[in-house]
């Protein structure tokens, strides 16, 4: 498979607040925005939008795979619960992500599902990738208005 690429554009409306646009197909943008005081919390922090993408992959995932597995998921409900804390330098960083999936499933399809517990967090590629660490390049390009 060749490599995908995809591009999100952020634009600052307010404050702290940025729309968000995604190259997808007429997907609707979303705002995010920084918690208070920084910002207003008019959407989403990327903290945690990195929580939902984590979370997000992780439930697909499982989610095919218990398809694959032909076990009938009635419902499913995911959560993800993170802890930020100040590193040694004092910043704030992202320190753990605990993820809870809960696919609603007979009692007797449970056996079938025990194949695609073992195997279904290498096939996310979001949590695969933050696991092992995203080269992530950074260019300034300062505008003139």
């Amino acid at each position: 498979m060749e490599a995908q690429h995809f591009r999100v554009t952020l634009s600052r409306s307010e404050g702290y607040a940025f729309a968000a646009e995604f190259d997808g197909d007429g997907w609707p943008e979303i705002t995010v925005d920084e918690s208070p005081p920084l910002g207003r919390g008019v959407g989403p922090n990327p903290t945690r939008m990195l929580a939902v993408a984590v979370g997000g992959c992780l439930a697909s995932s499982l989610l095919f795979c218990l398809g694959k597995a032909r076990v009938d998921v009635q419902g499913f409900e995911a959560a993800v619960e993170g802890t930020v804390a100040r590193n040694e330098e004092g910043r704030l960083r992202i320190m753990e992500l605990r993820v809870t999936l809960a696919p609603s499933v007979r009692d007797a399809e449970r056996e079938r599902m025990q194949r695609c517990l073992s195997l279904f967090e290498d096939f996310c590629t979001v949590t695969a990738s933050v696991r092992k660490g995203i080269p992530i390049h950074v260019h300034v390009a300062p505008t003139s208005d």
